[in-house]
């Protein structure tokens, strides 16, 4: 049975990657992100099934972490690409100099 499930974790593993740097090279914001909360679901299954392989139970706790550190990478990210446009540059609103504040 042990073997099974780690034949499903190294499956999950390669689609994982595959699609992660599929989804990452097209080039747009939404799926370089969509890339990053794929990671964190893929990291997770990879885990749990290795737990469950394995027998060893802290790795269950691993897995919890990696999916909140997934959840919270995916809204930084979200954050940070709110704030920028296609090409890259960051957008402020009209008035608004570099440093963040009033326009001298």
């Amino acid at each position: 049975m042990a073997e099974v499930l780690l034949v499903a974790a190294a499956c999950i593993l390669v689609f994982t990657a595959v699609a992660m740097v599929g989804m990452w090279w097209r080039g747009g914001v939404a799926d370089q992100m969509m890339s990053v909360q794929l990671l964190g679901s893929g990291g997770v299954a990879i885990l749990l099934l290795l737990a469950v392989a394995s027998g060893q139970w802290a790795v269950l706790d691993v897995a919890l972490l990696f999916a909140v550190l997934a959840a919270f990478a995916a809204s930084a990210f979200h954050g940070a690409a709110g704030r920028r446009d296609d090409a890259g540059a960051v957008r402020r609103p009209e008035g608004q100099s570099p440093s963040g504040g009033p326009p001298p």
